[in-house]
């Protein structure tokens, strides 16, 4: 009796492992067949910012911009948590930290942006938070970064994104980053389920 217990769990396990292989495979297929960014693979590039840094293991991309007069803009950007009720390709906003530096000088600019689709094949960034930095390395909690960016005066606003367009924070970068984040999460997802997919099928071989 042991045995055959034995034997029916065993049974009973292989056919979850069926089940879930068939689920995995499904899910493979309908990620492969399908193509939400077919309509917006034209759009966007990374302009004059150079990609420093796009693993296929990370979920950021970091970009980087000289100046003929030394400023540096430097982006680190990702995507952000799914947004509630948005449908379509662009389900997620693009979180992106900027920081511009002068040479010779220490202290630096950083703002805190997000981009999405405004749903008219738009993708407006929106200032979050600016903070002005003695050095990098005044990261601490403790220290005063500045007023909330929403309580500075309307004009003050509109002034620093005009600030970060004139560096090459436009329309065409914030639409590769759209894109390219979106396209790289799906691909991170595709490979996670195919190397589910090749774990479980490994077992189940190793079971028989």
């Amino acid at each position: 009796m042991p045995r055959a217990n034995q034997i029916f769990r065993k049974a009973r396990k292989a056919l979850h492992d069926l089940d879930l292989l068939k689920i995995l495979q499904s899910e493979i297929n309908h990620e492969l067949s399908s193509t939400p960014f077919q309509n917006h693979e034209q759009k966007g590039s990374s302009s004059d910012f150079a990609v420093e840094h796009d693993s296929p293991k990370s979920r950021d991309v970091v970009l980087r911009r000289k100046l003929e007069s030394g400023e540096e803009i430097a982006i680190s950007a990702l995507s952000g948590p799914l947004m509630f009720g948005r449908e379509g390709a662009f389900s997620r906003e693009i979180l992106m930290k900027i920081c511009v530096s002068k040479p010779g000088v220490s202290s630096l600019l950083q703002f805190d942006c997000g981009v999405s689709d405004d749903g008219h094949g738009g993708s407006p960034f929106k200032i979050y938070n600016a903070y002005y930095l003695q050095s990098s390395g005044c990261l601490s909690p403790s220290v005063y970064r500045g007023p909330l960016f929403s309580s500075l005066d309307p004009e003050l606003q509109k002034a620093l994104k005009g600030f970060l367009i004139s560096r090459g924070v436009e329309e065409s970068l914030t639409d590769f980053l759209l894109i390219h984040l979106h396209k790289k999460e799906q691909g991170q997802y595709l490979n996670w389920l195919q190397n589910v997919e090749s774990l479980i099928a490994k077992r189940q071989q190793n079971e028989l």
